[in-house]
């Protein structure tokens, strides 16, 4: 199966330093739903708190809206499951250094749904500016090699 889902607003965003895999605690039917690709990160974004980190507003859709609890939240908080050293590091780098936890992409890897989270650092708006600059210069060159 592969790649669910892929935030490309966060590399546009953030200068990504460091990566990690975690798995995601969902419920039955939202398995379901990811697996169907019904998943959604664009705004999605990862919070420290109690012991643990915590994906908020990241959309999954009901699989089967019929047959969906009548009180789920689409947005809700889901639970990362990584190991307790990854957690302390990745919340005292948070709190330390002022950067941030980004979701980069869902996918499944042994049949088990798995998300890439970023430890990153917000972008500055002359560095983006920079970036699309370079992105239309090498697309006006490609159109007149393309023209010939």
């Amino acid at each position: 199966m592969g790649e669910i889902s892929v935030n490309r607003k966060a590399y546009f965003d953030y200068e990504i330093l460091e990566t990690y895999e975690a798995g995601i605690e969902l419920y039955g039917f939202e398995v379901k739903a990811v697996k169907t690709n019904r998943m959604n990160l664009t705004g999605a974004f990862v919070v420290p708190k109690d012991n643990g980190l915590f994906l908020i507003n990241a959309a999954i859709a009901p699989y089967q809206p019929n047959n969906t609890p009548a009180d789920y939240d689409p947005n809700r908080s889901r639970r990362l499951l990584l190991k307790k050293i990854e957690i302390k590091e990745l919340s005292g780098a948070v709190s330390k250094r002022g950067l941030t936890i980004v979701p980069l992409r869902v996918y499944i890897k042994h049949n088990l749904i798995k998300i890439s989270i970023g430890l990153a650092l917000h972008k500055k708006k002359t560095d983006k500016r920079e970036l699309i600059k370079k992105r239309e210069a090498t697309r006006e060159v490609e159109r007149v090699l393309k023209r010939g």
